[in-house]
């Protein structure tokens, strides 16, 4: 990709991703973008020897999972479909992983738990 082609705002978020990662602050991120950025997301992971994993959306977008390594081999053996297909328990799962609020993950369990044994 050249470099007249990258708009640094639409990539100022997952540039603050790796800081936050590098730093310390996150374990692991989940970054959906378009796939035009595809190949520079890629490469600024590869050089700084960042391990992720990609999961395509659609046609337009792809997930990019980034982190410590033993994030990212438990994410490429729990994401082998869609987010939205993912049981209760691996949602939950990887929200813990990604860091989001355990009590907003404790009630999104409940709710998607309930609805499971409503389609069941």
């Amino acid at each position: 990709m050249k470099v007249t082609e990258i708009n640094p705002v639409e990539l100022k978020v997952f540039l603050n991703h790796i800081y936050e990662y590098k730093k310390g602050v996150r374990q692991m991120v989940l970054y959906t973008t378009n796939k035009k950025y595809e190949t520079f997301a890629v490469n600024r992971l590869k050089s700084q020897r960042i391990p992720f994993v990609i999961q395509p959306v659609d046609e337009e977008r792809i997930n990019l999972f980034f982190g410590k390594a033993e994030c990212i081999n438990a994410i490429r053996l729990m994401v082998t479909r869609p987010l939205n297909l993912l049981s209760p328990e691996e949602d939950f799962i990887l929200g813990a992983m990604l860091g989001y609020d355990i009590c907003a993950q404790c009630k999104r369990y409940c709710t998607r738990k309930a609805r499971t044994r409503v389609a069941n």
